[in-house]
């Protein structure tokens, strides 16, 4: 699909090529558009008669550990065979050309990294990375004895998903780096999130109140959209490589 590039106005595209330091904050659009179910379309088969309450929360965990972490492999082995799109690859372009770019993203695919994107805050975990329980340290490796969820070869508790459920707050020091990093954009995007989920939904007004400029990307109009400086109607696999090659004449 493609995007009108002469919908960018000249204001735009001088004050992103003068930005010292470009902020991402990205959403579910951006890798649905990669084929990664959304949290409630990944609630189909054998898991639509699931609240997200019985999968997703740690009184979930508590109750029936095996199926929680069963659903997180379904949902791990959906997402291994999809890989980044013109979005994410846009974005990783941009920050070859910009002297610093800060993607923070509430995904949990890693599809930004995939994609060559270096300064990634990761909000809400990733779906990759097992942790344990009990000492929510990183485990990479375990022995295989068939139990689900397998047992954290340092203490014996369980293995989780690193991944914020409901009811968690989100990493403080991710929360930190996201907060320091809007306060210094001097361009924000917003790119195919909702603006609902809070606190990631208070980023773009943390770059507001710097004097930044705001820009969303997203194919209709969120709770956000009244603040922005920029709103651009379109898929970021279509808005986000035309933005590039207007600004910079790179292609893709």
């Amino acid at each position: 699909m493609s995007f009108d590039m002469m919908s960018l106005p000249d204001e735009f595209i001088r004050r992103l090529r003068e930005a010292k330091h470009v902020v991402v904050l990205s959403g579910a659009g951006i890798s649905a558009e990669s084929g990664v179910p959304t949290f409630r379309d990944a609630q189909t088969g054998l898991w639509a008669k699931y609240d997200p309450q019985e999968l997703a929360t740690p009184e979930a965990f508590q109750r029936n550990p095996q199926l929680v972490w069963d659903w997180y492999t379904w949902r791990r082995n959906l997402i291994s065979g999809v890989g980044p799109n013109h979005g994410h690859r846009a974005l990783a372009q941009m920050e070859r050309l910009v002297p610093r770019l800060t993607v923070i993203t509430q995904n949990i695919d890693g599809l930004h990294q995939q994609a060559g994107s270096t300064d990634v805050i990761e909000l809400h975990g990733n779906l990759s990375r097992t942790k344990c329980l009990n000492e929510d340290r990183i485990v990479e490796q375990w022995e295989e004895t068939g139990e689900r969820p397998p047992r954290c070869p340092h203490c014996g508790g369980y293995l989780r998903p690193d991944v914020v459920w409901f009811g968690e707050a989100l990493p403080p020091l991710a929360l930190h780096r996201a907060m320091a990093a809007s306060r210094t954009a001097d361009v924000f995007f917003t790119v195919g999130t909702s603006g609902i989920v809070y606190p990631a939904a208070s980023l773009p007004m943390e770059a507001v109140e710097a004097g930044g400029m705001v820009v969303e990307v997203n194919p209709e109009d969120t709770p956000l959209t009244h603040w922005m400086t920029y709103t651009f109607r379109g898929p970021s696999g279509a808005v986000l490589p035309a933005i590039v090659s207007a600004a910079w004449s790179e292609t893709f």
